[in-house]
């Protein structure tokens, strides 16, 4: 198969899953995202080399194509034709998600720097120690103001993509947590998990008087969950506490949600980090962003589409290979380990073979990962195994 059929196979495929966009867009989005994934980088110039020798137009010609459709357009009317990237939050949403039997999906939001220019809002999708971004905000890194709105906006904009009857958790890090966002995402119908910092006060239902969060784990081994009301002297949200400090841990969790005691646990807080690894994927290891001469916000916010869509790609033949048995996903004989790579290299590695050769496997859907225990299973040598084969991998 040549370059130009597999190109061709993977632009009906977007045609199915991105109806609503623009013939030529989905197209540029198409093009963008195979050669960032044929290129494994998403610098332009690094991107414009490996189509030109796998398409054979002039090196010129496919950059004046990739650049015209992250700069901004004017029709013939005069009417703004420039990429929408938003439109694709919601169809990013439910492609991810596809392969979900259970409707039940955790996102995690938290901005990253690209460089000392941008600053990035993300909500992504947290899949087996990776992520794929759905929703994003670029703003310049000086940018003033609060985010709140920002997020609200971005969860609205892909809650169209899921029926009344998903279970969504919403993972927040310290330094996002304010009844804003809390109230925001509960107005979804979603369910927001979010750390405090120990510096805050709760006081459970009943009590007279509010308490310091660290209070509440104020020790290794320590833990503790009920009702009450978070910052009691101020903003007072009612909510759930779960508070634990695992052993071996340099702090403890102190994480508020909407969910009542013994439907929410503590231990689902720890897929936030997945996200740091998708950060880490798009932009250092993996895509290379970071590395963009990029100037432009707008411009950055649609080639942050093309990525996405590469990352999703790369994901599902990740997933496949696993299925495969490929070894490099094992862990070594007698080592207590994880993963000796991450489902991102592997993926990257097989697609990327596959391209250079100038075919594509169809890929099934990513399958819904395993959730923790029960609250009525818990116990802590359990969470702390779960924990063990959930960490993070090395690229």
């Amino acid at each position: 198969m040549s370059h130009a059929k597999a190109l061709y196979d993977w632009q009906q495929r977007l045609a199915t899953c991105f109806p609503h966009l623009p013939a030529t867009h989905r197209t540029w989005l198409a093009l963008a995202s195979y050669g960032i994934t044929l290129a494994q980088s998403a610098l332009l110039n690094t991107v414009v080399l490996r189509l030109a020798l796998a398409l054979g137009p002039s090196f010129n010609a496919v950059r004046q194509r990739l650049r015209k459709l992250y700069r901004p357009a004017v029709d013939a009317q005069g009417r703004d034709g420039s990429f929408a990237y938003t439109a694709c939050f919601a169809p990013l949403l439910r492609w991810a998600t596809a392969g979900f039997d259970d409707h039940r999906l955790v996102l995690a939001i938290d901005p990253t720097c690209l460089g000392d220019r941008f600053l990035i809002l993300t909500v992504s999708v947290v899949f087996c120690s990776c992520a794929v971004p759905v929703a994003w905000q670029v703003q310049r890194a000086d940018q003033r103001g609060s985010w709140n709105d920002q997020w609200k906006r971005l969860l609205g904009l892909l809650r169209p993509a899921l029926s009344d009857d998903w279970q969504v958790l919403v993972l927040c890090d310290r330094g996002l947590e304010s009844q804003a966002l809390f109230e925001g995402i509960t107005a979804l119908g979603w369910h927001p998990l979010m750390r405090l910092k120990k510096g805050g006060h709760f006081r459970p239902d009943g009590w007279s008087k509010g308490w310091p969060l660290g209070r509440f784990a104020a020790h290794e081994g320590c833990r503790w969950m009920g009702q009450g009301v978070a910052w009691p002297q101020s903003a007072a949200q009612p909510g759930t506490l779960l508070a634990c400090w695992e052993a071996g841990q340099a702090e403890p969790w102190l994480l508020l949600t909407d969910l009542a005691v013994g439907q929410a646990r503590a231990i689902w807080y720890a897929w936030r980090s997945w996200i740091e690894q998708g950060f880490r994927d798009l932009k250092s290891d993996g895509w290379q962003l970071a590395k963009t001469r990029m100037r432009d916000a707008e411009r950055v916010a649609r080639w942050w589409a093309a990525a996405a869509l590469a990352t999703l790609w790369v994901l599902e033949s990740g997933q496949q290979a696993q299925r495969l048995a490929v070894p490099a996903t094992r862990t070594h004989a007698g080592a207590a380990s994880g993963p000796v790579t991450s489902l991102f290299a592997l993926g990257l590695a097989c697609l990327a073979t596959q391209l250079g050769r100038g075919r594509v496997q169809r890929l099934r859907r990513l399958p819904q990962p395993q959730w923790p225990l029960a609250p009525q299973e818990s116990d802590t040598l359990k969470e702390q195994d779960w924990m063990a084969e959930h960490q993070t991998v090395p690229l």
